[in-house]
Formats: structure tokens, C-alpha cells, sequence
């Protein structure tokens, strides 16, 4: 069993270093199973020393030239040689914990993938709300959030992996597209781990306003298509503020 670890990243030397550490940390779950693991790192167009501190850190860096997450990631994929994939975002620190839940999983063969809880931090009072909107309808529906979700290989590809149609929710169409593979497979939806809530950076919500981020909430309900395939009207994911 040889699992994938990939990290898509735009600009993201404030955080990266602290990402991939515990990455290497956790990954320990990994080789006291006697698995192999991978750590790749896709450079989305940084013009920041993100390249350079990936390498130094041990990862394998692979380069989009598109700004775009979900070609980030899918460059990631196409680069990994794992029978799974488990894709984690710049600024969030996993620990042995999820690891060991992500083993767990795939040792049980009821599910094809899954994802977990999260916890922001920094967060306002107004976004602990939406957060907890978030956490249960991810539990609720069996839709995984970008910042950790992981999938069989095979499973992936039949998915037809994540959306580049779109610059924002790729992770949500997948998460749908997976549950019909494992549908059609006869097994179980995905795995949503509650506990414990993987620790994300909540920069967003101090860099941006409540007022940013309602409004694209609202795009994204009243009017999918041009929100979400437009990088400028996803200027939360895009603009460059870190």
C-alpha cells in the first residue's frame, strides 16, 4: 500500500513549513504499518519562496502554471504514483490522529474516500457559525472540504477528479461524484471524521468581511455558474492576500 500526500500551494511561505512538518509527522502512522508514502507539494504560480521551502523540506515539487486549486490538484495527482490520495492544503497542520483515521479507513474497505471536521483558527465570533453550518452539513451530506480529503486512486480517476471548471466548491462536486462511484460499487459514502477537526489557518476570515464573504455565498446559490467559474468573482481563493 503506497499512499500519496499532496499539497497544492499559491504563495504559501508563511505557512508551509508548519504544514509539511506535521505532514512528516503524522505520515510516521503510515511506516509503522508498513506502508509507503509520498509527500508532493504543486506549486500553483507562487511569486514566493514556496517552491524553495517545499524542497527543503523534503517534498517533491510539481508546477501549474494556471492559477487555479482544483489544477493544482489534479497536477498533484498525475504526478503521485499512490494507491491513494490524500490531499491537504497549505495551511492546515494534520495530525497522527487523522493519519491513523485515514489508515483506519482504508483498512476497512466499506469506503473509496473521505474527509474530516475542521477548526479555524483565528475565527471571529460570526464565523464559528459558519463553521458549524459547514461541519454538519459535511457530516450530514458526505461532502469533504478541500483542506484534507482523501480518495482510492482508481475511484479518483473514475470521479474524473476535481472540477476545472470551476474556481471554487471542486471539492464538493467530488465529493458528490465519489459517493456515486461508491454507489455503484456497493459500498458506503464517505467517510466524514468528526474528531478530530483538522486544524486550518482562518486567515480568510480576518483578511476578508463578513460582508466578501456572504456576498459570494449568495453568488454561489443565485447565480452558480458565473461565480464559480469566474477567478475573479472567487477573488477570496485567487487575489493573492495571505
Amino acid at each position: 500500500m503506497k499512499v500519496s500526500v499532496i499539497v497544492p500551494a499559491f504563495n504559501e511561505e508563511k505557512l508551509l513549513v508548519d504544514t509539511l512538518r506535521s505532514i512528516r509527522s503524522a505520515a510516521e502512522v503510515f511506516v509503522r504499518t508498513g506502508w509507503a508514502w509520498e509527500l508532493i507539494v504543486c506549486d500553483n504560480n507562487s511569486t514566493d519562496r514556496t517552491t524553495e521551502i517545499a524542497e527543503s523540506e523534503g517534498a517533491r515539487v510539481v508546477f501549474e502554471a494556471k492559477n487555479q486549486i482544483s489544477r493544482a490538484r489534479n497536477a498533484g495527482a498525475a504526478a503521485a504514483t499512490g494507491d491513494w490520495l490524500l490531499f491537504i492544503d497549505a495551511d492546515s497542520t494534520p495530525s497522527w490522529k487523522h493519519f491513523e483515521n485515514v489508515r483506519n479507513c482504508i483498512r476497512s474497505g466499506r469506503h473509496l474516500a473521505g474527509g474530516c471536521h475542521v477548526q479555524m483558527e483565528p475565527m471571529p465570533p460570526w464565523a464559528k457559525a459558519v463553521q458549524h453550518v459547514w461541519n454538519w452539513i459535511s457530516r450530514t451530506f458526505r461532502l469533504a472540504a478541500g483542506s484534507f480529503l482523501f480518495a482510492e486512486r482508481r475511484a479518483f480517476e473514475e470521479a474524473g477528479g476535481f472540477s476545472e471548471e470551476v474556481y471554487a466548491t471542486e471539492e464538493l462536486i467530488l465529493s458528490a461524484a465519489l459517493n456515486t462511484v461508491a454507489k455503484r460499487r456497493g459500498l458506503q459514502a464517505l467517510h466524514i471524521m468528526p474528531s478530530p477537526a483538522l486544524l486550518t489557518s482562518g486567515r480568510k476570515m480576518d483578511l476578508y468581511t463578513a460582508e466578501e464573504h456572504f456576498r459570494f455565498i449568495l453568488g454561489g446559490i443565485f447565480n452558480k455558474t458565473k461565480t464559480l467559474g469566474d477567478a475573479d468573482a472567487c477573488h477570496l481563493w485567487y487575489d493573492g492576500r495571505r
